[in-house]
This record gives structure tokens, C-alpha cells and sequence, in this order.
């Protein structure tokens, strides 16, 4: 008795002493990015899950990217897949629709809805949809998707089952075409099985699908022609439910129906909806754990929802066995059972995946080793690939420096040599927009020989040949580490001395005329020497090589005026290529777009860091909130997402192969990262709306001079100490 009374007195005290701490999860608002130009979806998914099922509002148009606009107020079903923050679209496979009333072949069953009967959190998406009274709640596993549909008493329940449906952009007739081939079979009353085969941004796209039913359905009725090969649509009947909800599994492969059957099983075979909803938020408060603020609510929200949608892409496309379809369709297997795809490099090797290396370095091992699988069979490192197949969007070959990174960062649980070779081949062998003779010859792309984009290519792939060049050294290839600095340092050739501005050059040497500083290029709409923007937003892209940069603008104090014009200019843009990617603006400063990303920072890095800490705070507190327009621009699977990130704990990778964190200003009094047993704590002493300023930094106790923190630092573990003031320490510039 007396041993009973001693453990329940220390289970009370315990439970006093050691109160269970607020979930993380429960900060994060799915619905942020949902309007505006975010791009992001509200509904469920887990941790780089190949499922994301969520509401489509529409399906054409590059405001519908992800299927969902906060603005709209008509429901058109439930699809499986979806794109996060991406400026194109594809994907939005095997759309479900539940309904009551009368069944007609009308293209859509919607049904209008009120965000005030709408709900999202982690793995867990719900509304009602008014027209037909039917609450919808949906919840996910990597390779699942589970809905619970609640009908209306003494209603015959439709469930509407669509395989034509997709995201296909606003071209005329798109939504009959981009399907290829789709079948559905019948194999008993409560399972469907069947697949789509697509041709979209993802290429010749494979979904296959196994569907259950928790109670039999009475009669099913075409609503699209019954024998044709595709864009097949048939509505199940559930004329007396045994119960009051119809709850309708579905597990998806890129492989087989087979595939899915088993993905189905193993991951959500034995559990009922809120058991797997149960799971999901716990995979989440995993994740997302790793990271603990002190901060008001607002930012918890903004910060937790930022880590939740870095890690919504990229996706593991393999299926439980390890079996993934490749680049070239074929069926390959994994061992480690994972093959990420999803891998928006132009944006995300920027910061998100330095996130990674720090926070998930596991991932970045899977992550890396699948860039050498893609290498094997197309021949080059990805470039941007979705659902395992290359897209060619957007340039350079921006695998490289992510795979430096990790390579340098000491993360290398893949084939290294092979890692090696695959970067080499893709920076020397030509492919598609990938010129390297072109580039070799004239030390940089001609304009009149390489149409489009040839400033924002030039100076792109000089990251790329930087973050190879360090690999070579570090693996004692000296002759091709010479190749790669030598070439890193090409963006000299495409400085214009009298602009001070990165500008087109043809190959006779002649500068590019006209020239408009201000214009936007782009290459879908008015070609150009810039990608999605113009010389004031690409002349600062020398990430690589920042003294190198300082040094053509004549010094540090020069340098520093013409950032400052950057910041201070109109924010007009104009011209043929004008693109709703621009997007975020101070003066000619794009928040809403990659390669501004960095440039705050080299306020830092020029000798004048109390610049820096003034754009980060205006840019941090402007242009992020926690409202669904809270995003200056398309989140692009993670990036945008990943820049809030780094930027409120106090610094950014400026160059993401480097190792080095440049120092910005943290916004939280106290940030703790979790470091697999280790702990790197940031700390904002007398921070407040006053003091926003750095007046001194140390690092474990002891004063810290350098304008950065190294990576093998934050990784040991320790303290990093900013003194906040409401003073600028503002330091003369010596040149």
C-alpha cells in the first residue's frame, strides 16, 4: 500500500513539476499564403508526403497554382495532389465530390461555403458545403488520403468520383486533353481501383489508386462516356447508409494499383479517421519541435507555419516498398525507400535547403542521394522535377550548390564519388539550357547567341561553378578546381561600369541596346537578358563572390550608395515580361521573388550590418503576417517560407554552399534549436519595438567579431548572444 501511495504521489508531483507543454502543431495556420499570391493549400498532408488532399475552388489559371484561392467561395471537390507556392501548374489527381440531389453530367457538382465553416490544422482540413449540406473533413498519410463525408438525414448520398479533373492551366480545352489514358474497375462495392496517366509540367504522369468505402454503395451512374479511354466520371449512389457518414479510403502510387493496395494498407489499413488524423499531428509536433521561440502568438503563427510549409515539399514519391517511377517512367527501387521529388531548386537552394542541413540532415542525405538517382538515368543533376520526371523550369543547375553543401557540411550518406561526377558532368556536358561551350568561350552567354535570359544565366551558373569548385578542392581535384573558380568569376565579363549594373552583352563584345534598366524580362512572355525581373533586381547576384562585387562598384562606401538606391527607387515595373512573380516590393527590392533573397544581407557583408538589420526588420514585419494574404509572393515550396525562418533567428545563408550564416537581426527574445541531443540557443538580450538594433554579439560567452556565424558552430551546440539597442552602431567605411 505504502509502495501504491509513493507512485501515485510521484505521478502528481511529476505531472506538477513537469506540465505538459503546449503543442507546437497548434500555432500552425494552413490557411496563411491561401490568398494573395501565396499559393499555398489548406488541407491535409504529412512531412514530405506524397498526398496532399485538399479543396479545389478552380482549376485554370496561374492564380490556381494550388488548387485553392481563400478568396473564392465555391467548392468544386477534393483532389489528392498539389503543388505549394509553385508560379505553374499541374497535378490536382483523382478528385472526389460528395453531393445530394439529382445526378446530371454537368462538369462540376460545387457547392458554395463560408470560411466561418471551414477548419484547417495539421493533417486535418473540414467545411461545409452549403449547397448540399455535407460536411467534408479530410486528414492524410504519406501515401493516403482519408475523407469523412456527414450527409444530410433521409438524402440519397452521391459521392462523385473524377478522373478527368486537374490543374491545366487556361488554355481552351486543356481540361479534356491533359488526360491521356484513365480506367476504373469495380472490384466489389466498397473498392475502386484505377489510374490516370497526364501530360502536363509533370511530364507523362502515372497516378494510380485503390479506393475504400466503409459501407457498400447502391447503384453507380456515368456521368462521362462509359467506354471511353479517358476523362472517365461516374457518381456512387448511397441510397440508404448503413451510418451517417461515408468515409472513403484512398491510397495513390506512381507505380501500380498494386502499389497503392499495399501503401493503402500499411499506412492506414486498420485505423479510422481520427486515429489517423491523431498520427499526422503527431509526425508534425516531430517536425516541427526541433524549434522552440519565445515570441508573441502572431509570430508562433507566421514562424510554425513557415516551418510547416518548408517542409510540405519536397515530396518522397516512393512507395512503401521503395519502388518509384523515374524520369524516364521506368520502375526503379530505393533501398533507403525514399526518392524525393518536388524539387523547385531555383528557389530553394537558397536557403530552404540549408535549413535542411541544419534541422533535418537526414532528409538532405535522401534528398541528395535521389538528385544522383535522377543523374543516372537522364544524364544530369535535376534542374527542377516534379512527380520524378525533369520540367526544365527556370536555370541554372542549382542541384550543385545543394549538393556542395551538404557534401562540405560533412552530410554524405550517398555515393560520393558518384555525387562528384554527376556534378561535374552537369556543369560541362551541354543539355538543355545548359550551353557550356557557348559559356566557356566567351566567359559568358551572349545575348545574341543565347536568346533568353543570358545576364540572370551568366551569373547564376557562377554559383554553381563556386559551389563545385569547392567540392574539387576539398577533393584534392585541383585542375578542376581551377576550372571552376576561373568560371565563377565570369559575372565580371556582364558588369557595366557605366550604369554600374549586370547588362546584356553580345558577342561581338558590344552591350546589348536598347537598355532599360528597369524592365522586366521573362521568358514565357517578352524573352530578355533577366529572369523574372530586371538589372536591379539580377546585379546583385554574385553570391559567391561578394568582396568580388564590392570591388567593381569601386569599394564599400560606393557599393553601399547603390544598394541604397536599390531600396529607395519606385517600385514601378513594366514592360512586355511585367510578371505577377514581381511581387513584395520596396523601391526596386522583390521580397515576393528569389534573387532578392539575399541582397539585405550584403549591407552585412559591406561593413554596414546596422543597414541590414533595418531592411530585415521592415521586410519581416511588412511583408509576412498571419492572415491568408500573409506572404509577399508565391511561397515556392518552402522558400519563402525558409527566408522568415533564418531571418528571424538572426542570420541567412547568403551563399548556401559556403558554411557561413550572415548576420541579420533576430526578431525572437530567445530562440532554441534542437540538434539531435545537442542544443544551439539564440538569444535577443533587451530586444524590444525600441531596440531593434545589434550593439554587440556573443558567441558562448565571448565577444564575436565576424559579420557571420559558421555552420560547424551552430552544430556543436552552445549560445549565440545579440545585445539589442534602439542605436544604430553605425562604423565608418574605410574605402
Amino acid at each position: 500500500m505504502r509502495n501504491l501511495f509513493c507512485l501515485l504521489f510521484c505521478i502528481c508531483v511529476g505531472k506538477l513539476a513537469f506540465p505538459q507543454q503546449s503543442q507546437v502543431v497548434n500555432y500552425v495556420d494552413p490557411f496563411i499564403g491561401t490568398g494573395g499570391t501565396g499559393h499555398t493549400y489548406p488541407g491535409a498532408t504529412v512531412p514530405n508526403g506524397m498526398v496532399q488532399l485538399s479543396p479545389e475552388t478552380g482549376y485554370a489559371g496561374w492564380n490556381y497554382c494550388a488548387g485553392y484561392r481563400h478568396e473564392d467561395s465555391t467548392i468544386l471537390g477534393f483532389s489528392h495532389t498539389h503543388l505549394s507556392g509553385t508560379g505553374a501548374l499541374d497535378l490536382g489527381d483523382i478528385l472526389l465530390m460528395p453531393f445530394t440531389g439529382k445526378v446530371t453530367p454537368q462538369e462540376y457538382y460545387k457547392s458554395s461555403f463560408s470560411h466561418q465553416d471551414e477548419k484547417a490544422s495539421v493533417g486535418y482540413y473540414a467545411v461545409k458545403l452549403k449547397t448540399f449540406d455535407v460536411k467534408a473533413e479530410l486528414t492524410a498519410s504519406a501515401h493516403v488520403g482519408m475523407h469523412r463525408y456527414s450527409y444530410p438525414a433521409k438524402q440519397v448520398a452521391n459521392l462523385l468520383l473524377d478522373l478527368r479533373h486537374g490543374l491545366v492551366g487556361e488554355s481552351p480545352g486543356n481540361l479534356d486533353r491533359h488526360v491521356m489514358e484513365s480506367s476504373f474497375k469495380i472490384e466489389n462495392r466498397t473498392t475502386l481501383s484505377g489510374y490516370t496517366i497526364t501530360n502536363g509540367w509533370a511530364g507523362r504522369k502515372h497516378v494510380y489508386f485503390v479506393m475504400q468505402l466503409n459501407q457498400p454503395f447502391n447503384s453507380y451512374t456515368w456521368v462521362s462516356d462509359s467506354t471511353a479511354k479517358r476523362n472517365q466520371r461516374a457518381v456512387f449512389q448511397f441510397n440508404k447508409p448503413d451510418r451517417s457518414q461515408v468515409i472513403v479510403k484512398v491510397g495513390i502510387s506512381s507505380v501500380s494499383i498494386e502499389n497503392a493496395r499495399q501503401n493503402l494498407k500499411e499506412e492506414a489499413g486498420n485505423l479510422d479517421f481520427d486515429q489517423l488524423h491523431q498520427r499526422a499531428r503527431q509526425q508534425w509536433e516531430r517536425e516541427l519541435a526541433c524549434v522552440d521561440i519565445d515570441a508573441s502568438k502572431s509570430q508562433k503563427q507566421i514562424f510554425y507555419t513557415a516551418l510547416y510549409h518548408a517542409l510540405v515539399a519536397p515530396n518522397n514519391i516512393a512507395d512503401v516498398n521503395g519502388q518509384y517511377r523515374g524520369a524516364d517512367n521506368k520502375v526503379y527501387t530505393s533501398p533507403g525507400k525514399a526518392y524525393y521529388s518536388t524539387l523547385s531548386l531555383w528557389d530553394t537552394f537558397r536557403a530552404l535547403n540549408s535549413l535542411y542541413t541544419i534541422l533535418y540532415p537526414q532528409k538532405t542525405n535522401g534528398i541528395v542521394a535521389s538528385m544522383i538517382d535522377h543523374y543516372k538515368v537522364v544524364g544530369y543533376l535535376p534542374i527542377w522535377t516534379l512527380w520524378g520526371h525533369e520540367n526544365f523550369c527556370m536555370i541554372g543547375n542549382h542541384a550543385v550548390p545543394v549538393i556542395a553543401d551538404a557534401y562540405l557540411k560533412g552530410i554524405r550518406n550517398y555515393d560520393t564519388a558518384k555525387a562528384y561526377e554527376a556534378i561535374r558532368t552537369s556543369l560541362t556536358a551541354n543539355h538543355r539550357n545548359s550551353e557550356w561551350d557557348l559559356y566557356n568561350k566567351y566567359g559568358y552567354l551572349p545575348s545574341d547567341l543565347y536568346k533568353v535570359e543570358s545576364v540572370s544565366t551568366t551569373l547564376e551558373n557562377g554559383v554553381d561553378d563556386w559551389s563545385a569548385a569547392q567540392v574539387a578542392k576539398a577533393m584534392g581535384k585541383t585542375a578542376d578546381y581551377q576550372m571552376f573558380t576561373k568560371r565563377s568569376g565570369f559575372y565580371k565579363n556582364l558588369f557595366d561600369r557605366s550604369t554600374n549594373l549586370m547588362r546584356g552583352k553580345n558577342s561581338d563584345g558590344t552591350w546589348v541596346k536598347p537598355f532599360d534598366q528597369f524592365k522586366i524580362s521573362h521568358a514565357n512572355t517578352s524573352g530578355g537578358d533577366y529572369t523574372e525581373g530586371n538589372a536591379w533586381h539580377y546585379s546583385w547576384h554574385v553570391m559567391q563572390d561578394v568582396d568580388g562585387l564590392i570591388n567593381l562598384y569601386g569599394g564599400k562606401k560606393r557599393f553601399v550608395s547603390k544598394l541604397d538606391s536599390l531600396f529607395a527607387l519606385d517600385s514601378k515595373v513594366y514592360g512586355d515580361g511585367a510578371t505577377v512573380d514581381v511581387s513584395g516590393l520596396i523601391g526596386q527590392y522583390v521580397q515576393g521573388n528569389e534573387p532578392s533573397h539575399h541582397v539585405a544581407y550584403l549591407y552585412t557583408l559591406a561593413g554596414a550590418p546596422y543597414k541590414t538589420q533595418e531592411k530585415i526588420n521592415q521586410i519581416i514585419n511588412t511583408l509576412y503576417s498571419n492572415q491568408p494574404d500573409g506572404l509577399s509572393g508565391n511561397d515556392d515550396c518552402g522558400q519563402m517560407s525558409a527566408w522568415y525562418i533564418f531571418s528571424t533567428l538572426g542570420f541567412y545563408p547568403v551563399n548556401s554552399a559556403s558554411g557561413q550564416y550572415v548576420f541579420g537581426v533576430p526578431a525572437f527574445k530567445k530562440a532554441t534549436l534542437k540538434l539531435g541531443g545537442k542544443s544551439f540557443v539564440v538569444e535577443a538580450k533587451n530586444l524590444s519595438d525600441r531596440n531593434r538594433y545589434i550593439s554587440r554579439i556573443q558567441l558562448n560567452g565571448k565577444p564575436y567579431t565576424l559579420p557571420y556565424i559558421t555552420h560547424a558552430a551552430i552544430m556543436k551546440g552552445g549560445q549565440l548572444t545579440f545585445e539589442m539597442t534602439d542605436k544604430p552602431s553605425i562604423a565608418s567605411l574605410t574605402n
